[in-house]
């Protein structure tokens, strides 16, 4: 007999969408109805999972909450409970400011909130989710929290130190992803650079990947959040020798001056950076790079702007993101620096950085006419199948545009040739 329909809505990353998987999986077993991210009305529980990385993300959480709250008011709602980052990092004011929601967790009371739900929590199945994905690709979270203390990031401070999830565990879980239809898994963690140092003394993210790799009918794994200080070269002779590694990798840079390095805490220099990324390029060549740069934090100065523009030009990355800074609650940057920089400068800086690489993105797309590229298709539109090449991780990345055909599924690999690019997007053919 079903319990009642719970609506699980997930805000943020893909770390946090893990986690909503691993409870829609919990509520299932226990009888409920359960959906993800539903716009309909005809759940009497909703679960919020919220994000509280950044101002507008806390913003977009809180509203949602909000919105929410006024639905459990008018008696719509049986239950509001809201769980995730911002709810662990504001959880006593917002008991205070929000009082229609019915509790606020942590973001790893998981068991506490089916004991709350009058339900039973599966330890055996704690790592068995409901995918919310597509069924071809699925996120793998290989270890929570950091160690890391950077300036201007207050994740440490609600998920804590970092905790590498068992290697057996992990490939047991990605091997029963691939057994249910997964093709490619994304390897995600705060960190994944320090992945193993505090379960075995020492990285283990190489063998982690190599071992995913033997996975038969895992075709594609890609590597999200790397570290650049102390990053764990032996991953590129992997990368490099294991077919089913994607040529990928996402390692935020965030800035490039021994001043703004220094100050954000990243424990790496200019120089070491370049040398990182010429040996990343050599070891793994054709590599597509993805990093992310924040601009407008404190002591940013004209000279250090120009010689993080000066640096994108010489070492262009196939994917970037640009982040202008916020002042968050409690970092070191919040409690050691002045947020000296206005507003409309850190927006501009940002535009600036993203006008550049939009034009460093073009010249890339335009390289790929004529090549031959294998695709993943992630799904159908109006006028064409939308797939990826391995250059690209699903929703921050490229896609390429292939021209409807008989022959096409969602979920297989195809070979296309390229035919046509824009900026962000390319046009193929079978």
């Amino acid at each position: 007999m079903k319990r009642g329909k719970v609506n699980i809505m997930t805000l943020g990353c893909s770390k946090n969408l893990v986690d909503s998987e691993m409870l829609l999986n919990q509520l299932d077993l226990n009888g409920f109805q359960v959906v993800h991210d539903s716009d309909k009305d005809d759940a009497n529980i909703v679960i919020l999972n919220t994000c509280g990385f950044i101002a507008d993300a806390k913003e977009e959480s809180v509203n949602t909450i909000l919105n929410f709250a006024d639905a459990r008011k008018s008696g719509k709602l049986d239950k509001l409970l809201v769980m995730g980052c911002l709810s662990a990092r504001y959880k006593e004011d917002l008991t205070t400011e929000i009082p229609e929601v019915d509790k606020f967790y942590g973001k790893f009371d998981f068991k506490e909130i089916i004991k709350d739900l009058n339900a039973n929590f599966y330890e055996q199945k704690m790592y068995h989710r409901i995918k919310t994905t597509p069924s071809h690709f699925a996120y793998l979270k290989i270890s929570e929290g950091c160690n890391r203390h950077c300036s201007f990031c207050a994740i440490p401070q609600f998920t804590g130190n970092h905790k590498s999830r068992e290697m057996e565990s992990l490939v047991a879980e990605a091997t029963d992803l691939v057994a249910g239809g997964v093709k490619e898994i994304l390897v995600i963690a705060q960190d994944l650079s320090y992945y193993g140092i505090d379960r075995y003394g020492e990285s283990k993210l190489a063998e982690l990947i190599d071992k995913l790799a033997d996975i038969e009918g895992l075709e594609w794994i890609r590597l999200h959040y790397a570290y650049p200080s102390k990053f764990p070269a032996d991953v590129l002779t992997v990368m490099r020798k294991r077919t089913n590694v994607a040529n990928y990798l996402d390692i935020p840079l965030q800035h490039i001056t021994d001043r703004m390095l220094g100050i954000m805490r990243r424990k790496i220099t200019k120089d070491e950076t370049i040398a990182l990324v010429n040996k990343i390029r050599e070891e793994v060549p054709g590599i597509a790079l993805r990093t992310t740069f924040l601009v407008g934090h404190p002591g940013e100065t004209e000279e250090d702007f120009e010689e993080l523009k000066a640096f994108i030009q010489e070492y262009p990355f196939e994917r970037m993101g640009v982040f202008a800074y916020s002042s968050e609650d409690d970092t070191y940057a919040y409690k050691m620096y002045k947020d000296d920089i206005p507003e409309e400068v850190k927006v501009e800086r940002a535009a600036e950085l993203m006008e550049m690489q939009q034009a460093i993105s073009a010249r890339f797309s335009q390289q790929q006419i004529g090549k031959k590229l294998r695709v993943l298709v992630d799904r159908e539109e109006d006028e064409y199948f939308v797939g990826r090449s391995e250059y690209d991780s699903p929703e921050v990345d490229c896609e390429v545009l292939i021209d409807k055909s008989d022959e096409i599924q969602v979920g297989n690999f195809y070979e296309v040739e390229i035919n046509d690019a824009t900026e962000f997007d390319l046009f193929a053919s079978l």
